[in-house]
């Protein structure tokens, strides 16, 4: 297996370089064969791993080394299956294909490398290859002034991101005599103090919680995902996210070793996660444009895993060892259900765009357009986001739940009130994530609209949302069977064989049916044995005739289109409930002619306030513009200015060498 990954990365590095050459079709056919291999490789590797696989390069005089963690292969392979349909059979027009594959080559190569290098040196360098690959696949689709400006808040925040992530990687490398093979870490950790080890755990918070989307780093997501292709979102939104938790929770769990600071550490990671989850939510009901709520989606998805994440620390300190291991367990569980659900969602907004030239959610009657196959799999990828039974998105919030829900085993007051005030926020964050796939689903897919003729939805979008659809299944549906191949990683970090104790037949507990149980396996055989009742009631009213009358709509012929559900009126009766939070603007302008009262052009437009932007990016924003202003002069192309700058910088270096 070590081998076959080796495989996957030349794969990837062909790929790109054939891009590179604007050899599209080859190009395109080694990147998704490697995101294939990939993904045979995880399954092949679990429970047990991937180990000594050491790639033809060299960082700092030594050969870059990687080892894949079972849960490292298995986000990594959820991850990879969106991206695999996505480079395969959903890639953005032939203009813009070469660039955006080149991104997506570099996105995954720096997936591969977060998920196994060793050493700091690599860990860096693939990082930033995963942002670099973001922004060239968004460019690559989308020059404009809007994309461009959401491009780089991105890389702006992701860079600050990784200078946390770098003083975290410095601080335990000196604590590990200065190596910087992860492999001292952990040890390296015990001598850290209370204090640094806090610090390492909020700096690692700060820099992986960039790219996860945890707060205030969110805000860069609609202006990035919204300017790019369901394409990208599915890469984003897949490998690279579960690649960031992947880091994030290797900090936490296996080098910050149980110690001082842990308690702390938990209800920070722990309340951050529940505060950037509500928040996701909030902001996903009110948009109307598919990628920027798919966008606000990911970071609440992303949200709910760090929260469970930090149950985990939580649990950890206090002792209980085996709930920190389910914890743990949940946070994996969910984000590889959402890879899946979350792909399936953004390329059906693909599919909507390539056959209606717009991601705007309206009611334009897409599942009476399209095949059968395509509308199954966008249901079960929205039911499973809505958090319904059976799918693996009810079954892991289920198990969130559940989990925090024995929070009164802490043997501390402050540990049982986060989690509770935790479950707490994640029940409202499920419930307008309920109603958020609820809209999109229902006026983005099912609603009604004008019946014109219009291009149908393409075969390949067709194919790929309903392999995603059947996974999300599936994944719910299998998992009392391949839930076993995280057994050796739990048993290895927490001493305890969570994942294995979650199953008892095909039921699901939390580590004792004795709590509460659950079985997707049996909901798929029950639910449509309850679906015979309506059915019954349906045929016995076929009995009497039917009266329909159209709805009265002021006096006038009804017209579908102007009375049709907006996202607007969908959205609105939240957005008047949390207006404190959404700050929402209305604005109105009017064009008039000639004559003054008679009105030619009305304009209509809503938004809502971020939260973040006019109190902290803002500020920033402007102070750098200052500073540049003050630098401009030393661009005035004067030599005088020049030779004193240079005389004023030997005399520095003069001074220094002289003390």
């Amino acid at each position: 297996m070590s081998e076959l990954l080796r495989v996957v990365f030349w794969l990837w590095v062909a790929g790109l370089l054939l891009a590179l050459l604007r050899a599209t079709a080859l190009a395109r056919g080694l990147i998704a064969l490697g995101a294939a291999a990939g993904i045979w490789a995880a399954i092949a590797a679990l429970p047990h791993g991937a180990r000594g696989l050491i790639l033809p390069l060299s960082l700092a005089g030594q050969a870059v080394r990687l080892h894949y963690s079972p849960e490292a292969l298995w986000l990594m392979g959820f991850g990879l299956l969106p991206a695999a349909l996505a480079v395969a059979l959903c890639t953005p027009n032939r203009r813009s294909r070469p660039a955006w594959l080149v991104g997506a080559a570099l996105s995954l190569l720096g997936a591969l490398g977060v998920f196994g290098v060793q050493d700091a040196y690599s860990f860096l360098i693939a990082w930033e290859l995963m942002s670099l690959g973001g922004a060239v696949m968004i460019l690559a689709e989308s020059t404009s002034v809007e994309a461009g400006r959401g491009t780089l808040q991105m890389l702006a925040l992701l860079e600050v991101g990784t200078v946390a992530i770098l003083l975290a990687l410095l601080l335990l490398a000196r604590h590990a005599g200065g190596a910087v093979a992860f492999a001292g870490f952990a040890l390296g950790a015990h001598s850290l103090t209370t204090g640094a080890r806090l610090a390492v755990g909020l700096l690692a918070l700060a820099g992986f919680g960039a790219k996860l989307g945890l707060l205030p780093f969110y805000e860069w997501f609609p202006g990035a995902y919204g300017n790019g292709s369901g394409a990208t979102g599915a890469i984003l939104s897949g490998a690279v996210l579960n690649a960031a938790f992947f880091a994030l929770s290797r900090t936490l769990i296996d080098w910050l070793a149980p110690g001082g600071g842990q308690f702390a550490l938990g209800i920070t990671v722990t309340a951050i996660g529940t505060l950037t989850a509500i928040l996701g939510a909030l902001y996903a009901f009110q948009q109307d444009d598919w990628r920027r709520l798919l966008a606000f989606s990911t970071a609440e998805n992303a949200a709910v895993a760090v929260t469970t994440l930090g149950a985990s620390v939580l649990f950890r300190a206090g002792g209980e060892n085996a709930l920190a291991g389910l914890a743990w367990t949940v946070a994996v569980l969910h984000l590889s259900g959402h890879a899946l659900a979350k792909g399936g969602m953004f390329l059906s907004a693909d599919g909507v765009h390539a056959a209606g030239g717009t991601y705007r959610l309206a009611q334009r009657g897409w599942l009476r357009r399209t095949s059968v196959i395509f509308g199954i799999g966008a249901l079960f990828a929205a039911m499973s986001l809505a958090a319904m039974p059976p799918q693996i998105g009810f079954v892991t919030e289920w198990f969130t739940f559940q989990t925090l829900f024995q929070g009164f085993h802490l043997g501390t007051v402050g540990g049982r009130l986060t989690l509770a005030l935790a479950g707490a926020g994640l029940a409202l964050t499920a419930a307008v994530a309920l109603a958020t796939f609820v809209k999109a689903f229902g006026i983005g897919l099912l609603g009604e609209g004008p019946r014109t003729r219009t291009p149908r939805v393409g075969p390949g979008y067709d194919a790929a949302v309903f392999i995603l659809g059947l996974a999300v299944l599936g994944s719910a549906v299998g998992m009392p069977i391949w839930l076993h191949g995280l057994a050796p990683a739990t048993v290895e970090q927490f001493g305890a064989n969570a994942a294995r104790a979650m199953t008892t037949g095909w039921l699901l507990v939390p580590l004792t049916d004795k709590f509460a149980f659950i079985s997707p396996a049996l909901l798929v055989i029950v639910m449509p044995l309850l679906a015979i009742l309506p059915l019954l009631l349906l045929l016995n009213g076929r009995r009497h005739a039917v009266r329909r009358a159209p709805v009265w709509y002021g006096g006038l012929r009804e017209d579908p289109n102007r009375s049709a559900t907006t996202s607007l009126t969908f959205s609105n009766a939240m957005r008047t409930f949390y207006s404190f939070i959404y700050r929402p603007t209305l604005d109105t302008a009017r064009e008039h002619r000639a004559v003054s009262y008679f009105i030619h052009k009305l304009q209509f437009e809503h938004s809502v306030a971020d939260v973040f932007g006019p109190v902290l990016f803002d500020p920033i924003r402007r102070a750098v513009w200052r500073v540049a202003g003050w630098l401009r002069a030393l661009q005035s192309g004067d030599m005088n200015v020049y030779l004193g700058l240079i005389g004023l910088l030997l005399i520095v270096i003069l001074a220094l060498t002289l003390r």
